[in-house]
């Protein structure tokens, strides 16, 4: 049985002093219940249990109970309204959306899930072409066929940003002219690197061409809880968002939310989406990952000062770096790119390509001299990412960059300028010539790359930089693509992910 939640106005207070659901929890545990049930571990440390309450602490043990427990995901005795009940609505609240669902597998589940409730809206969606593999995974499952717009993205850096308003309405207009006229329209904001879209523009645009707005807002789940953040995209009249809560809004990994606007298409999504959830949801959610969503949206909602002091860290991490000519921050040059409209301060890019070094090299190796881990790399790049409301000594992260970039090691690993992303232009996408599920679904065949020209992709082909997939299931591989993908291959710091080899010398294609 999955849990229900409340779709009219609630009937209780919200009060974001509380975290009912964690609360009630905590409850149930206090009573000392003896668990004749799954879990195996029955919530003690006994027995062969003894090791897992030494790696996770036996209290972890106590909270991890099954669902449909009274007074915590149903209803108590004589009592309507469950603590789920109040713990959704308050996360909707906090976001400004009409409603919210809890998920335990992660953002990836919430693609699925939008992918299979937008099925029911028509047959066809216009996404961002550097949309999350989860969201093409939920493509195949419903047996959508998807038009693209192509991201803004910084060749220098290999970073994809987003759409612009303007170039949302071009892809559409293209579209209907065509006739295939989108359904629904997906799009990322903010990106990796911290970059945000205009949602509200995007939104009106989509909405005038009859079109709800899905936003992937997975890497911002910490917006609208501080002023010198950006707003939350529900509030911003994007009409589903999708939220990583656990990247830096302090769940625990693997949780995330899915929320629903309060826009025009929310009556037809609202049941679509139930319904999808339930294929995608566990019978045994997890009762922690649940629970840390409750009390990571308690966290946020009262929060702000302490988020403050994380901007304010992040603002200082900034300055520190821009005072050395090796380093620099990507984000100050994002008014470049159409498509940005502000930045997500507790993103930090850096370009370390000053100091003659990969972005690569350089995190690699202050993870193996000082146990220091960034996000992620690029050629030229690493980016930070601060949790809100988390702290840091940006003056030892800066003094191991620079030890960094001044050791030994570093004069060995200098690169010739250019060679880490000096690749031919990014392709434009192979034609269709089957739907996405046909291509991944069919009879298949390994080819060489010569012969795969021309020929019908089974497979999802993204070269790294910048990540976005250049060839599709069922779309036609071009000579450009295969060029470019053994360009991004054979450099330095590129990879393909989907790929058979890592050369790129064959390709699984459509038999006949």
């Amino acid at each position: 049985m999955l849990h229900s939640v409340l779709t009219v106005a609630p009937r209780f207070a919200l009060d974001h002093s509380r975290a009912p659901y964690a609360d009630a929890l905590e409850a149930h545990v206090a009573r000392g219940p003896v668990q004749l049930m799954v879990p195996g571990h029955g919530g003690t440390e006994d027995d062969l249990s003894g090791r897992l309450a030494q790696f996770l602490g036996e209290r972890a043990l106590h909270l991890d109970i099954p669902m449909l427990i009274d007074g915590v995901d149903l209803a108590a005795p004589g009592q309507t309204v469950t603590p789920l009940d109040e713990a959704l609505a308050l996360a909707a609240d906090a976001w400004g959306a009409k409603r919210t669902w809890f998920l335990t597998n992660g953002a990836s589940q919430a693609n699925r899930t939008i992918a299979l409730a937008a099925r029911g809206l028509g047959d066809r969606i216009l996404a961002q072409r550097s949309a999350h593999s989860s969201f093409s995974d939920g493509i195949l499952l419903a047996g959508i066929t998807p038009s693209y717009v192509m991201p803004n993205v910084d060749a220098e850096h290999g970073m994809a940003h987003g759409v612009s308003p303007a170039a949302l309405d071009a892809a559409l207009t293209e579209a209907e002219q065509q006739g295939t006229p989108a359904h629904a329209v997906y799009v990322i904001s903010p990106s990796y690197f911290g970059s945000v879209a205009d949602v509200r523009g995007l939104s009106e645009v989509a909405h005038a061409h009859g079109a709800p707005l899905i936003v992937d807002g997975a890497w911002g789940p910490h917006f609208g809880f501080h002023p010198e953040l950006p707003e939350s995209p529900a509030r911003l009249g994007a009409d589903v968002v999708i939220s990583s809560t656990h990247k830096l809004a302090g769940s625990l990994t693997q949780s995330a939310m899915l929320h629903l606007g309060h826009g025009p298409f929310a009556d037809r999504l609202e049941p679509l989406i139930e319904r999808a959830f339930s294929m995608t949801a566990s019978t045994s959610t997890s009762a922690l990952l649940r629970g840390s969503l409750d009390i990571a949206r308690h966290a946020l909602a009262t929060g702000e000062e302490a988020i403050g002091r994380s901007v304010a860290g992040a603002r200082r991490f900034r300055e520190i770096l821009r005072a050395d000519a090796r380093f620099s921050i990507v984000s100050d040059t994002f008014d470049r790119f159409a498509d940005i409209v502000d930045t997500d301060l507790l993103r930090v890019p850096i370009d370390v390509s000053g100091a003659g070094v990969t972005g690569h090299w350089l995190r690699q190796h202050l993870i193996e001299q000082h146990e220091i881990f960034f996000e992620m790399s690029t050629a030229t790049s690493i980016v930070a990412v601060i949790g809100a409301g988390k702290s840091f000594d940006f003056d030892a992260v800066y003094r191991a960059m620079v030890a960094s970039v001044e050791s030994p090691e570093a004069d060995i690993e200098r690169r010739a300028t250019g060679d880490a992303h000096d690749f031919p232009n990014l392709p434009k996408p192979g034609a269709y010539r089957v739907s996405p599920r046909d291509g991944f679904f069919g009879e298949t065949e390994v080819v060489s790359a010569a012969e795969a020209i021309g020929r019908v992709s089974a497979d999802t082909l993204a070269a790294y930089p910048p990540g976005i997939p250049n060839v599709m299931p069922g779309e036609e591989i071009t000579e450009e693509a295969v060029a470019f993908l053994q360009a991004v291959a054979a450099s330095p710091t590129g990879y393909v992910r989907g790929a058979i080899d890592p050369k790129i010398d064959r390709f699984r294609v459509l038999r006949g």
